[in-house]
């Protein structure tokens, strides 16, 4: 082992600008995780879709995000982090135009799932650009911090710019409005990034790229094919036994790769891996109830897209209150441990409490009371989480780390919603089986599947805080970091 020394960054002068433009970029890509769930009951309208599809509107653009992201955090460390992520930048936008444009259900999925590609290459470029950019451990907490910020409140801006958009203009404006931010930024990146490839590039693992990719699809895929299909479906079966099995055999190859897609000391790292974990089950939990949230106050309540959007505002003030904290005080001084533990348990409390809605509840005494706390959580789990799943990262390797934490965190989210949907939509036909489906019967089942979906997340986040909790370690180089300590480089 050798002591790690810092390498001369030519970005370091332009740090903040960059951070800036690295936040415009981030933003974006988690925007569109939650834009459209807005829009989906107009957009559901307009190409009369059923409720079986929107769920793809969802889910084909975390399914392609999630299962390229390794790939395209490799093609990075290979190719340029600046020309991937202006390529990512730019794709992304072309992708929106088309999906704003779309006149028919399959061709929105389809855009959906090119923004999901575009953003595979552009998430991991920018979050890789960021870890070697700051490398003193003050400023990197601060830029962490942000970036936490920005990576969890944009789901929250996401959905009230989607209801704005949505009763103001269009549910297309969810899409167009990507243009608008993706080109300015990429004209911005420009001159502001330093254009750096590896003097030796190894070779891509494909049969890595194969399995990995496949195994993603596989899993997220079954999931979603349960909620329409079964349990019992032999698709849905196939599926998922597929998805474990080509995951097990990507493990097996990269043991033995030369030039792995995802070197295996990446994860197994107990701080890394624990931060991992925790950013895929809060992604599972968090990303599921944004969308049945956004059905709960819209066709229970009576919201507008407007409204929904502005009542998951205050959530927004505290995830930015919760990273902010948590990244810039609390993380240097307790290390990620006790962050992680305490924003899981929060989030769970948060969870707890939405279970309490009905068809009549009031937002300001059953819903605001949930997000709040579950807002603080996940402010905490995110910064903390982030900046621990990337520190002590070899360059060469921070684009596939980088990719790791947004692979965990999509495809947690991916997983969320297929899983929480089908455990919902199971929950409504045992309600409405046999029964004569009148209005009040269908708008009890319908918030019935809601709860259940938020008493499974209380159950995931509890449960995450136990788990990440013990794998995450008490005094962590990040922390030592701060502190002052030498550290050692990763074997």
């Amino acid at each position: 082992m050798t002591v790690s020394e810092p390498h001369p960054d030519p970005h370091h002068a332009r740090r903040w600008l960059i951070l800036l433009v690295i936040g415009v970029a981030q933003l974006m890509v988690v925007l569109d995780a939650t834009i459209v769930n807005v829009a989906l009951p107009s957009a559901q309208a307009a190409l009369e879709f059923s409720d079986d599809g929107r769920q793809w509107v969802v889910n084909g653009y975390a399914l392609a995000f999630g299962s390229l992201l390794l790939l395209g955090g490799r093609i990075g460390d290979l190719f340029g982090r600046k020309r991937v992520f202006i390529v990512g930048l730019l794709g992304f936008a072309v992708a929106s135009a088309l999906g704003g444009a779309a006149q028919s259900f399959g061709l929105l999925v389809t855009a959906r799932a090119l923004q999901g590609v575009f953003g595979a290459l552009l998430a991991p470029a920018a979050l890789s650009l960021l870890t070697t950019t700051f490398t003193d451990p003050d400023e990197r907490a601060k830029a962490f911090g942000i970036y936490g910020a920005v990576a969890v409140g944009g789901a929250a801006v996401g959905l009230l710019l989607g209801g704005v958009l949505t009763e103001y203009l269009s549910w297309r404006w969810c899409l167009y409005v990507n243009l608008v931010i993706a080109i300015p930024a990429a004209f911005a990146a420009l001159p502001l990034l330093h254009h750096e490839v590896p003097v030796v590039k190894p070779r891509l693992d494909i049969p890595g790229t194969v399995t990995a990719t496949t195994g993603l699809f596989g899993i997220v895929y079954g999931l979603a094919n349960a909620q329409t299909e079964g349990w019992s479906d032999a698709i849905t079966v196939g599926m998922l036994v597929a998805g474990v099995v080509l995951l097990a055999v990507f493990a097996a190859i990269q043991r033995r790769s030369p030039n792995p897609l995802l070197p295996l000391h990446v994860v197994v790292d107990r701080d890394r891996g624990g931060a991992l974990l925790a950013m895929g089950l809060a992604g599972i939990g968090l990303f599921g109830v944004f969308l049945f949230l956004t059905y709960y106050l819209q066709q229970s309540l009576g919201f507008t897209p407007v409204q929904t959007g502005l009542a998951f505002l205050p959530m927004t003030f505290t995830i930015i209150i919760g990273a902010t904290l948590g990244s810039t005080l609390l993380l240097p001084r307790l290390g990620p441990r006790p962050l992680v533990g305490a924003g899981m348990l929060a989030a769970a409390a948060g969870m707890l409490a939405l279970t309490g809605v009905g068809v009549d509840t009031e937002y300001a005494t059953h819903v605001l009371p949930g997000l709040l706390i579950v807002g603080a959580g996940m402010g905490l789990v995110f910064s903390s989480a982030m900046a621990t799943a990337t520190f002590g990262v070899e360059d060469a390797d921070a684009g596939v780390a980088s990719a790791m934490v947004n692979t965990t965190q999509q495809v947690g989210g991916a997983i969320g919603v297929a899983l929480l949907s089908t455990l919902a939509a199971t929950t409504v036909t045992n309600d409405l089986a046999g029964r004569a489906q009148d209005p009040a019967l269908l708008a009890q089942a319908a918030v019935h599947g809601y709860t259940t979906a938020f008493w499974w997340a209380t159950a995931i986040f509890a449960g995450g805080a136990v788990v990440c909790t013990a794998l995450i370690t008490s005094r962590s180089r990040l922390s030592a970091a701060h502190r002052g300590e030498p550290q050692l480089a990763h074997l």
